[in-house]
């Protein structure tokens, strides 16, 4: 006697079988609207079944990738099972929720697509894990966990409050124009103007009528009186980037703003008071340019009231991956896509390059790759030419001298960051069990 064979679940035993998960389910027709909605994704989106059966996904849903970089239309059209990516969707109070989903097609049994099904999970308290990791590793919009950058931190509100003039010293590509609107942001000043100058980037010949504006007939051409940038910075900050490069002759014009509070726009005997916060920043060695005369020694004085140095990349390694999540955050935020991760040989990479274009040139590469990667994870072969061939083995000299278990927290940071707190993911690829994690996470205060 044959057995039995076996039958479908009936729709009853089916619900009940989607309730007892743990995560959200929910299908859709081909229209992509929504045809079950499990009880998980009632407990985490706030909305009800009877609220969202029968609507668009994008309607209850609400995710900033709800329109063309849809991934669950995306498997519905392809066929293929979307990768697991991390978005954020909104409850029926209007916060945002930040989740992990995946997408499959649902076909009939002729094999015909007839809809697709989306699970999520909710990651609140994972991102509630992240933000205890990296909380002090942000300072208005300068990110960082080194000791260089955590002692700017403990600088900038007293440099900022002071209202002294101040000179930021660093490499191309560090971020000082990000510090210089941190002294603005922090100070009485802040509810005024900030009006940055590139002074490498002007012509000598237009120089002094960008600083201080010139009056209508003070040059071929000069039909109309035109305020500069110190007039519009009245009341704010000024910040003059690449000082090193104003020419002599306007360098003393600037010194006399700096010490009587006045200036004369070009082609006027006219003073007029300057109400303005000064905040200069340069790459070059200002100690070098006056020894050959191409900088004031007493314009450098007053300038440098303050000095801040903003560290290069290559000696704050254990930045970047606080540095990649920040870039890869904000990337796909103003693509409108998931967030993509950065698998362990590429941030290898990543860690070993010397960056002499500094944070610009690791925020460059990060777009590079993303544009190579068309939505999935980062891998080296993403990378531009340069850092995949960059020799390797460069080391991480701050990292060589912590002790083993600074050591050993940091590379749990990195990892879990790396992972978007996924705790399997990130035991997998520390090659620790995941109790093991467990038990050294509570050691480092990583979890309540």
């Amino acid at each position: 006697m044959s057995n039995p064979t076996p039958s479908a679940p009936s729709q009853g035993l089916t619900e009940l079988i989607l309730d007892s998960i743990t995560e959200g389910v929910f299908t859709v027709d081909p229209g992509m609207r929504i045809q079950s909605f499990n009880q998980a994704a009632q407990n985490i989106t706030g909305i009800s079944q009877a609220e969202a059966v029968g609507k668009k996904c994008r309607e209850i849903l609400r995710a900033g990738i709800c329109g063309g970089n849809c991934p669950l239309s995306k498997s519905m059209a392809t066929g293929d099972p979307g990768l697991e990516v991390d978005v954020e969707i909104t409850g029926s109070d209007g916060n945002l929720i930040p989740v992990r989903i995946r997408t499959a097609v649902l076909r009939d049994a002729q094999g015909r697509v007839v809809g697709g099904v989306e699970t999520f999970r909710d990651l609140s308290d994972m991102h509630h894990l992240l933000k205890r990791i990296t909380e002090g590793y942000t300072f208005c919009d300068l990110k960082g966990k080194s000791e260089p950058m955590r002692q700017l931190f403990r600088v900038l509100p007293e440099a900022a409050r002071s209202g002294a003039t101040v000179l930021i010293r660093g490499e191309s590509g560090t971020g000082k124009e990000l510090v210089a609107r941190a002294l603005h942001d922090l100070s009485p000043r802040h509810e005024g103007p900030f009006v940055a100058v590139n002074c490498a980037a002007i012509p000598e010949a237009l120089m002094e009528s960008e600083l201080f504006g010139h009056v209508r007939g003070a040059f071929t051409g000069a039909d109309r009186e035109r305020q500069g940038r110190l007039a519009a910075a009245q009341g704010g900050t000024l910040f003059l980037d690449e000082i090193g490069d104003l020419p002599l002759a306007l360098q003393v014009k600037l010194l006399r703003a700096l010490d009587s509070g006045e200036y004369s726009p070009l082609g006027s005997n006219q003073a007029r008071q300057a109400e303005v916060r000064v905040v200069a920043a340069t790459h070059r060695d200002l100690e070098a340019e006056m020894s050959r005369g191409a900088f004031r020694q007493d314009l450098y004085y007053r300038l440098n009231v303050v000095e801040l140095k903003l560290p290069p990349l290559r000696d704050r390694r254990e930045d970047i991956p606080l540095l990649v999540g920040h870039f890869l955050e904000r990337l796909a935020a103003e693509r409108g896509e998931p967030v993509r991760r950065v698998n362990q040989a590429a941030l290898a990479r990543l860690m070993e390059y010397p960056w002499p274009g500094n944070v610009r040139e690791l925020q460059n590469a990060l777009e590079h790759a993303l544009v190579l990667a068309r939505g999935r994870a980062l891998e080296v072969r993403h990378l531009p030419a340069n850092l995949q061939n960059a020799p390797v083995g460069a080391a991480d000299q701050s990292a060589a001298q912590l002790n083993l278990e600074q050591r050993e927290r940091a590379a749990m940071e990195q990892a879990l960051a790396l992972n978007q707190g996924h705790r399997g993911r990130t035991a997998a690829s520390l090659g620790i069990s995941p109790t093991t994690l467990w038990r050294k996470m509570k050691k480092y205060g990583l979890i309540g």
